[in-house]
């Protein structure tokens, strides 16, 4: 199988050497691969240091930093003839041979993305499978948490136990910084949808995936994830509880996603008084509460734009 390796840059001149460098073993035994760097108006080094470390690799210019969806459809695009195409964030840094098993993977009947297992570190697991989003869990973890909810399948979206993951593991979507995918996929899924920026436009796209056949396989193989800033950037989090109340609607309608942005906005309310992210979600859930419930997109942080 043709594959193309798409890296989805944005002011990624820090984080984006140690990727490159772990590209090559990472598809030893793969032939036929071509890799794109789609720079979305980076106003830092990055394209000239891929010009400089990478010269075979493919830059393609977004001309504005539209977000992860267009990104990763820039990639999708760049060889329309591969039979396979391989997202990446800067942020994670792919181990010797992990591509080979994901093809692998991606060869399993019914199979139309595949991720691997992710780690923060040597070490430290990162849990990045997911159930699909319902009611009963976004109340459950408003309310409780996700330490108690976590061990209980139908009280949290989170796939928590790193025991648990391995070449049998189920689940209905994941993280998106390693995804692969077959064109097959892609083809009758559709492309990613850019209407989000960031956040749920890897939930949106792979449950659309499954609601056309196909299934997310997961490749036993480990890659390292750095992380995200969502976590300490308020205009993130709210941006990420945004999207996930605007994707509830876009599928289930106005009234269950009305109930549904009620629990996320209990959850936030209830942790406001811990972080400046909480409070920032409360803010923009109420003040965007008619649009995302609706299913229309929720406006995107006006950084980096």
């Amino acid at each position: 199988m043709s594959l193309t390796v798409g890296i989805l840059a944005h002011d990624s001149e820090q984080v984006l050497p140690d990727l490159l460098e772990s590209v090559p073993d990472a598809l030893a035994g793969v032939d036929g691969w071509r890799l794109v760097v789609v720079d979305g108006a980076s106003t830092d080094g990055t394209v000239e240091l891929v010009r400089r470390t990478a010269p075979n690799a493919t830059c393609v210019d977004l001309g504005g930093n539209r977000g992860f969806a267009a990104a990763a459809n820039a990639a999708i695009a760049a060889f329309p003839a591969a039979d396979v195409v391989l997202i990446l964030s800067p942020r994670v840094r792919l181990t010797p041979g992990c591509v080979k098993v994901m093809l692998d993977a991606l060869r399993e009947p019914g199979t139309g993305i595949v991720v691997p297992r992710l780690f923060r570190g040597p070490g430290q697991p990162y849990p990045s499978l997911r159930r699909r989003p319902t009611l009963l869990r976004a109340f459950a973890e408003a309310l409780l948490g996700g330490r108690l909810t976590r061990p209980i399948g139908a009280f949290s979206e989170l796939i928590a136990d790193p025991a648990g993951y391995g070449s049998g593991t189920r689940a209905d979507w994941a993280t998106g910084a390693v995804t692969m995918m077959s064109r097959e996929c892609v083809a009758q899924a559709g492309p990613w949808d850019e209407s989000f920026f960031l956040y749920s436009e890897e939930t949106e796209f792979e449950l659309r995936a499954a609601d056309a056949g196909f299934r997310l396989g997961f490749a036993d193989v480990d890659v390292i994830h750095l992380g995200g800033e969502s976590r300490v950037r308020p205009e993130l989090w709210s941006l990420l509880c945004a999207n996930r109340v605007r994707l509830y609607g876009m599928r289930h309608g106005r009234a269950p996603a009305t109930l549904f942005w009620a629990a996320i906005l209990l959850g936030e309310s209830l942790r406001s008084a811990r972080a400046p992210i909480h409070r920032a979600a409360v803010r923009k859930l109420l003040r965007e509460r008619a649009a995302i419930v609706a299913g229309r997109p929720a406006r995107p942080p006006a950084i980096g734009r």
